[in-house]
């Protein structure tokens, strides 16, 4: 019997084994019509890990017959790049003129450096190798353009549960070890949300419940078993990768979209994924001015006061804190008037540059300045009743420019009218 893993005594050797992917790999599908062609382009894959990525590459190599190369982006070098680019050339002969150039493969290629990508450039360009890049993060952060734009993006998705229900019964029927055993499917939910749409992850869990299981014993799989088996959820959760960016967006959007429940299930998926409780808490006060703002103006106290807590006590009580904020600011009123206010006034400054300040509204420190009307005729306001003077602040090419249009909400209801009152506008 082999002492492989299931996941590498399974690791199809044709597309009629392989599971998944099938807009891509199915009848009449971009690369489906480019193996059965022989002329593979340039591409790069890029999907989550367990998904099939390596595997589709060695197939069309397999298929293809090309030369085939690997590359580690996590232990080569750009001298490696360059020793095995020179090997492909070496390698082509009159393979090349047939059309199955050799084929270099390079594994996690996200965390190759602007330098070793760029050595790649030129053998990709003028055809000496076929690029096939793997990679779990977005090829549109991590991929210099040069790059890119010499090799077409293809995504990969996570495995439904019918396609892991087909892997789970091929394992079974086909695996050296298990065909032997008897097996007894009771029920595959537990199964399934471990796997996570990976087909590793459900490979490796059917080969720790055949090595847990006596010989002579029957295998069962059902969600008690599986669940006693794995003890807890290895959540999928990539702290510096794509998956953080957009968990902390679904955060955001659902804070701002007022949905409680929706906030605190993706501020969970963060927690048990390892996020750092600070950035969360950092996002919540950059939310609580952007979007709340001047319609609930104690959000912004809130937000502060949950990451200095978080800061002091740190997790796992922090979850307590944090989940605290997030329903609140999800049930505040709503306004981004102060963020569009200064954004406009931003672009204004960009648009007119550097307008001068009214001479009634400069500083006047020394006695040159009072003699060049420095601060003569400001009107100070607390001298007057109310507090409150008419009097022109804005420079004068934009005394009547407006930068800050209240929200419809009662507290920037009551905003306008006091500066109607006081303004006239």
């Amino acid at each position: 019997m082999s002492l492989q893993p299931l996941a590498e005594r399974m690791r199809p050797r044709t597309l009629d084994d392989y599971i998944g992917q099938t807009h891509l790999v199915g009848d009449g599908n971009v690369l489906r019509r480019m193996i059965d062609s022989g002329r593979v382009a340039s591409f790069i894959l890029w999907g989550p890990p367990g998904v099939g990525k390596t595997t589709l590459a060695r197939i069309i190599a397999n298929t293809t017959n090309a030369p085939f190369f690997t590359l580690s982006a996590v232990t080569s070098g750009v001298k490696d790049v360059r020793d095995v680019i020179d090997q492909c050339k070496r390698s082509a002969g009159d393979m090349f003129s047939a059309g199955a150039r050799p084929i270099l493969f390079i594994d996690e290629i996200h965390r190759f450096s602007k330098s070793q990508q760029d050595s790649l450039l030129g053998a990709v360009e003028n055809g000496t190798v076929t690029l096939i890049g793997a990679t779990t993060e977005n090829p549109s952060f991590e991929i210099i353009r040069p790059l890119l734009s010499r090799a077409q993006v293809y995504v990969l998705k996570p495995l439904d549960e019918a396609e892991l229900q087909r892997l789970m019964e091929h394992a079974i029927a086909n695996d050296e070890i298990l065909k032997t055993r008897k097996v007894r499917v009771e029920q595959t939910a537990a199964l399934f949300r471990y796997a996570g749409g990976d087909a590793r992850k459900l490979l490796n869990i059917l080969d720790l419940l055949e090595q847990s299981t006596g010989h002579g014993e029957e295998i069962v799989i059902n969600d008690r078993i599986i669940t006693e088996r794995l003890q807890e959820n290895p959540q999928a959760y990539d702290k510096g990768g794509e998956m953080h960016y957009d968990i902390i967006s679904a955060f955001i959007k659902s804070i701002r979209g007022s949905d409680p429940d929706a906030a605190v299930y993706w501020l969970a998926r963060m927690i048990a994924g390892g996020e750092d409780p600070e950035f969360i808490a950092r996002r919540l006060v950059i939310l609580a001015s952007e979007d709340i703002g001047l319609a609930q103006p104690y959000a912004m106290m809130v937000a502060n006061n949950c990451y200095e807590v978080v800061q002091k006590i740190g997790m796992p009580e922090g979850r307590i804190p944090l989940s605290e904020c997030a329903i609140y600011l999800a049930t505040c009123p709503k306004s981004n008037s102060a963020y569009l206010a200064i954004d406009a006034a931003l672009a204004e400054v960009r648009n007119s540059g550097n307008l001068p300040v009214p001479l009634h509204l400069r500083n006047a420190p020394t006695s040159l300045m009072k003699k060049l009307d420095y601060g003569k005729e400001y009107k100070y306001a607390h001298d007057f009743p109310g507090h409150f003077v008419r009097q022109q602040y804005r420079p004068d090419a934009i005394a009547d420019k407006r930068f800050w249009n209240p929200a419809p909400n009662p507290a920037e209801d009551t905003m306008r009218s006091r500066q109607k009152e006081r303004w006239g506008e």
